[in-house]
């Protein structure tokens, strides 16, 4: 086990599994794969949140809708019709609603500590989220009502053959290395498990050689608003490897990224390239803490 595994496992509690992805800046992220029980559960509590609001919205709706419709045998059908309806509205503008609101999450996983990213390392886009959702409904949701509307009469072959349908869809992250369901292969995306870690005060207090020294750089407020906590749990880990040849030659590169991205015209040199993180790391963390402070908390950089 090597020590960024250990780590994960004490501040994770579980070990997960790893991928590296290359943003489009060119900084390797280190993300972790959501695990199959995380997926489930958030998707179990979705489906509960899903549910009470089309009931909530049901019973809203049924007394207008019955006080239009006389017969009670019409109110019946109504009523059904009523429930499907809502149903099918619900269920594709829940996932897509949060997912696009929330940068990736919805409230089953934001309690399981899941998001949705992109593969590729760049923006979530809202046709990849569109295309991932959407498919939901041919896995999962069309088979399943569809074998529950089927009756006995249908024939136990196309029963089979529904089931066997919604078995495959839905067990498909069962069989591949990254746990990605179908919805996920056709919009590019992956669930990930966000840690929840806190930043710890010794890197900040070790930016510095004396507590009393004073930053060598200096960083505007726009610029530290560029990025969020996210992008600052990764500088942290990046800061927190050993001095390699290999390691020096990553922050000297993440260094430049960042002076491109905030507009900094100054030529960083490659001995200067931990001073200038270290300066940029301690000034970040002070202006999102001063942020949440007022109520606001910047999750990334694709955050608004």
């Amino acid at each position: 086990m090597t020590r960024t595994d250990r780590a994960d496992a004490l501040l994770e509690g579980i070990k997960r599994k790893r991928r590296v992805i290359v943003s489009p800046e060119g900084i390797p992220l280190d993300v972790r794969i959501a695990a199959h029980g995380e997926r489930l559960t958030a998707f179990v509590l979705d489906m509960t949140f899903m549910t009470a609001i089309i009931v909530g919205l049901y019973l809203s709706l049924v007394p207008i809708l019955f006080s239009f419709v006389p017969l009670f045998s019409s109110r019946v059908r109504a009523g059904m019709t009523l429930v499907l309806f809502t149903g099918f509205i619900v269920r594709n503008l829940y996932f897509l609603h949060f997912e696009l609101a929330w940068q990736g999450r919805t409230p089953g996983k934001k309690i399981c500590g899941l998001r949705v990213i992109a593969r590729d390392g760049g923006a979530l886009t809202p046709s990849a989220l569109i295309a991932r959702n959407i498919t939901r409904e041919v896995e999962f949701f069309l088979p399943l009502s569809l074998c529950l509307t089927l009756d006995a009469d249908a024939g136990a072959w196309r029963q089979l053959s529904l089931l066997a349908w919604t078995l495959v869809l839905t067990f498909l992250p069962l069989f591949n290395r990254d746990h990605l369901r179908a919805g996920d292969l056709i919009g590019g995306t992956q669930v990930i498990a966000v840690p929840r870690r806190v930043l710890l005060d010794d890197l900040t207090l070790a930016a510095r050689a004396r507590p009393d020294e004073t930053a060598a750089y200096v960083f505007t407020p726009e610029q530290l608003a560029i990025y969020g906590a996210f992008e600052l749990q990764v500088l942290e880990e990046i800061l927190r490897r050993p001095a390699t040849r290999e390691n020096d030659r990553l922050m000297a590169d993440v260094c430049l990224k960042i002076c491109r991205r905030t507009g900094r015209e100054e030529t960083i040199s490659p001995e200067d390239a931990r001073r200038f993180l270290n300066d940029f790391y301690a000034a970040e963390r002070a202006e999102l803490e001063r942020g949440q402070l007022f109520g606001r908390f910047r999750a990334d950089k694709t955050s608004t």
